[in-house]
């Protein structure tokens, strides 16, 4: 795949983030103040806000923050790097209608190309936050269980922040790396890693499928492919099939629910007798 065909894999993925800049996921709002949206299908209705400590930033949370747990935290970078924090609104609102605490890059309805070092500072603003006197989020944040994923070219800065030792996990969603020349990002993956993609007509398949074959061999992985191309579920409601199991890998590896692991884990696994086409490694 990528050693043979390097020029291939790049321009046929070149081509789908082109693509996913014209046929935006779910319509763009303009508003920059905090909006309700209360929907997921979670246990808390949820809401995205923005704040001046993270002016460029998108914050998906619950509504009213729970008292009886901590809210582990989501890094979210959007397809073709687009700086539009409500692009993917509707998988982000589910996650957080979870428990989640959910930051995505941009602001509302943003414009202009974002950079993998926004993922980090959402990192650093959550624990800058839990810590903060007078924060509304004091003690209310789980600083030692971060996700960091993202989708297509999200997928591509997800990659150049993986190395960071605050990270629980890493997700792709729809996405590979573009050269071989970028290889050595994967050596430094240290956290158990998903992949989720749109099957065979997913633009970023192949390059997902040859970076899959390259992610250190004791690495705890997953790989879904759902034939769904390289839009995924996420303009469904609640992000759809996307957002369920997505909701169940967050649940599995940062609040420890054995239920949700069951959906990756085994020759029984909860996908492994549906339309996912699975893949597993070093999962127990």
């Amino acid at each position: 795949m990528g050693s043979r065909y390097p020029g291939r894999r790049t321009a046929a993925l070149l081509l789908g983030l082109l693509a996913a800049t014209l046929a935006p996921l779910t319509p763009a709002t303009a508003a920059a103040d905090p909006v309700r949206t209360m929907a997921g299908t979670g246990p808390y209705d949820a809401e995205y806000v923005t704040t001046i400590r993270l002016r460029d930033h998108t914050i998906y949370r619950p509504v009213d923050l729970p008292d009886n747990e901590t809210l582990p935290v989501v890094a979210w970078g959007n397809g073709a790097c687009r700086a539009d924090g409500t692009w993917f609104e509707n998988i982000l609102t589910e996650f957080a209608s979870h428990g989640f605490l959910v930051i995505a890059n941009g602001r509302p309805g943003g414009t202009g190309r974002t950079d993998p070092e926004m993922l980090t500072e959402a990192v650093d603003w959550a624990i800058q936050e839990n810590g903060r006197l007078f924060s509304e989020y004091r003690g209310r944040i789980d600083t030692g269980n971060i996700a960091v994923m993202g989708q297509s070219c999200g997928g591509l800065e997800t990659y150049e922040v993986a190395d960071d030792p605050r990270i629980t996990t890493t997700v792709l969603w729809n996405s590979g790396l573009l050269s071989d020349a970028d290889n050595h990002l994967l050596d430094d993956l240290h956290a158990p890693i998903a992949y989720f993609a749109g099957g065979p007509s997913d633009i970023a398949y192949e390059n997902a499928l040859d970076d899959w074959e390259r992610i250190p061999s004791d690495l705890p992985a997953f790989m879904g492919n759902l034939d769904v191309g390289h839009f995924g579920t996420f303009a469904e409601p609640n992000g759809g099939e996307y957002g369920r199991v997505g909701t169940a890998w967050l649940k599995w590896q940062l609040k420890g629910d054995a239920q949700a692991g069951q959906e990756f884990v085994g020759d029984d696994c909860g996908l492994c007798s549906t339309e996912w086409d699975v893949r597993q490694r070093n999962l127990s």
